[in-house]
């Protein structure tokens, strides 16, 4: 993971991390089958940060420049409550969501990867970007995972944060006390 100067600060503040899809909670594939349905790969482990992340008091929400059924039903098994799909300039459920939430700019991180990420990313308390983003987008990010988007990169990123709060420890600890696991999702 590379991080700059002030990220461990900035990520100190954050209440709230707001995910592109494609590229982000996925790899970027959207494959299509014969009758014209979606498919996109989630990995478990992102999921199971997004449930920590839940745990610990961390707000999550989604916007994405596209809309589809598999980030409705993927966000809901997530418990992730504001989703915004089907918004290329995704200033608008930027500002829905910090007006909703009642939350200011440096309380919130956004993980992005390409281009169209860009003007929410650096109004952000924390940009954050994955490790295979575009170099304009990792140029902008306080914090840029070692992990690719969809393998792992949206995990890395919520356990910095975490750990930066103090918050890590207690939920790892959980772990070791195998009666705890009730609501996990991955």
């Amino acid at each position: 993971m590379e991080q700059k100067a002030k990220a461990l600060a900035c990520a100190k503040k954050i209440q709230l991390v707001i995910f592109d899809v494609d590229g982000v909670l996925t790899d970027g594939s959207i494959c299509i089958g014969p009758s014209g349905e979606l498919f996109k790969p989630f990995f478990c482990r992102d999921g199971q940060g997004i449930t920590l992340a839940h745990k610990a008091g961390l707000k999550t929400a989604v916007i994405t420049g596209r809309s589809s059924e598999q980030v409705a039903i993927r966000a809901k098994e997530l418990h992730i409550s504001e989703v915004f799909q089907g918004n290329p300039d995704k200033r608008k459920a930027y500002e829905a969501i910090k007006d909703k939430l009642g939350l200011s700019d440096e309380q919130i991180g956004y993980v992005g990867d390409d281009l169209i990420d860009l003007p929410i990313m650096m109004q952000t308390g924390l940009p954050m970007a994955v490790a295979d983003a575009a170099l304009e987008v990792k140029q902008e990010a306080l914090l840029i995972s070692g992990q690719p988007g969809g393998r792992g990169a949206v995990r890395e990123l919520l356990e910095f944060i975490l750990k930066a709060q103090g918050k890590w420890q207690a939920l790892l600890d959980d772990f070791y006390r195998p009666a705890r696991f009730d609501g996990l999702a991955q």
